[in-house]
C-alpha cells in the first residue's frame, strides 16, 4: 500500500515559537505513517466592522488562494465549527473510510478568522468540528495534527493514551 499524502491548508501564518514547536513534534510523529505537507495562505485584511458583503469578499479571496492548491481528486476535510464532532475512535473510522475512497490525497482546510466561503463548504467530503468552542486557528492546527496521529494509531491497533 502506498503512503497516504496529507495536505493541510491553513489561512494565516503561525508566528509563535510554541505553536511551531508543537506542530513540528506532530509532523515528526506523523512522518512514520503519512507524507504530510502544510501550506499557509495569507489571510485577507478584515476589519472588525465589515458588512456581510465585505466579509463575503474576504472569504472569496481566501477561497481563491486555497483553490489554487487543490486538485480534482482531493478528498477535502474542512474544519468547521458547524461540522460533525467525532470522538477519537469515530474520527479514526472516518479516516479509514476516507482512505478507502481512493482519493489522490486528503486535504484538511483550516479557514481564517471569518470562516470559509460557502463554495468550499460544499466541496468538502467531511466537515469536522472540534466541538462548539472556538479555538484560535494556531491551536486548531495543533489539535488537527494530534487527532490525525491519534486516529492513525487507533486504526492500526497501536497503543495511544485515552
Amino acid at each position: 500500500m502506498s503512503r497516504v499524502h496529507i495536505e493541510v491548508i491553513a489561512v494565516g501564518k503561525l508566528k509563535e515559537r510554541y505553536w511551531t514547536e508543537a506542530l513540528r513534534e506532530y509532523q515528526k510523529r506523523l512522518s512514520a505513517y503519512v507524507d504530510l505537507s502544510i501550506h499557509e495562505v495569507p489571510d485577507e485584511p478584515a476589519p472588525e466592522t465589515m458588512s456581510a458583503a465585505e466579509q463575503m469578499q474576504v472569504l472569496q479571496r481566501e477561497a481563491e488562494k486555497i483553490d489554487r492548491l487543490l486538485r480534482p481528486r482531493d478528498g477535502i476535510v474542512l474544519l468547521d465549527i458547524q461540522g460533525k464532532p467525532y470522538s477519537s475512535e469515530q474520527w479514526s473510522q472516518t479516516y479509514s473510510d476516507l482512505l478507502g475512497e481512493a482519493y489522490g490525497r486528503l486535504v484538511f482546510i483550516i479557514g481564517g478568522s471569518n470562516g470559509v466561503h460557502p463554495d468550499l463548504k460544499k466541496r468538502a467530503r467531511v466537515r469536522w468540528s472540534f466541538g462548539p468552542l472556538t479555538l484560535p486557528h494556531q491551536l486548531a492546527r495543533v489539535v488537527l495534527l494530534e487527532q490525525l496521529y491519534r486516529g492513525i494509531r487507533i486504526m492500526r491497533g497501536e497503543p495511544y493514551h485515552k
